[in-house]
């Protein structure tokens, strides 16, 4: 009972990854191939950092120009532009100068910024913002969206908790497979222990035999 329960647990998170993978696949059907997913809120100082910022479109909305504008505002501080694209892509002088870079799809439905070698001074709050003028035959409306990105950046790399738990599982089905060893072992040598005690009794009762029992314990052999 205790293998199969250490069985079904150890299976949850790989079916959870499945699920949520079915998920992702079937919304993205349902939204021409385009789903808008949450950025990472955490990054590591020395490494590259995407910030994924996605605005899906319907599909009569596809013709239509798109300006994407790139915030950032420090702990108690305020925003300050630090990225554009309008046609083409602009940096601001700022401190990111020459460590960003433009991710953003050709269909303009990924936004995404990649900041390069980022250090602990670069946590704060991203913003993504949208502006799309839609070119329809009589009239041309502008539809905008925003994106906050909570951005923490640490010095290690924290340890991911689907690995803790694989860990923990993996100790606990060890410690289980050597009781259940132990327990075994317990188990073989008290039972061959049995048989040898049964055998030494069974010696030592025929030893006891008179001499002239034991003849008669002969089988006769027939003539």
């Amino acid at each position: 009972m205790m293998s199969s329960s250490l069985g079904t647990m150890a299976a949850l998170p790989r079916l959870l990854c499945a699920s949520s993978a079915a998920l992702v696949v079937w919304a993205g059907f349902c939204s021409a191939v385009c789903v808008e997913v949450p950025s990472e809120t955490e990054a590591v100082q020395g490494t590259d950092m995407k910030l994924l910022c996605i605005s899906c479109m319907k599909r009569e909305e596809v013709t239509a120009s798109t300006v994407v504008e790139w915030f950032y505002r420090p702990e108690g501080g305020k925003d300050e532009p630090i990225y554009e694209h309008r046609k083409m892509n602009h940096e601001f002088p700022s401190r990111f100068s020459g460590r960003i870079q433009w991710n953003g799809s050709k269909d303009m439905q990924d936004v995404s910024i990649t900041v390069l070698n980022v250090t602990l001074n670069d946590s704060g709050i991203y913003t993504c913002n949208i502006t799309r003028e839609f070119e329809f035959e009589i009239h041309r409306p502008l539809f905008t969206s925003s994106r906050l990105i909570h951005l923490t950046v640490v010095e290690e790399a924290g340890e991911d908790f689907t690995s803790v738990i694989s860990e923990i599982m993996m100790y606990i089905l060890l410690v289980f497979l050597t009781l259940w060893l132990l327990i075994e072992m317990v188990y073989c040598y008290r039972k061959v222990s049995k048989a040898e005690e049964a055998a030494q009794e069974n010696a030592t009762d025929y030893l006891a035999i008179p001499s002239e029992n034991k003849e008669n314990c002969a089988v006769p052999v027939e003539e």
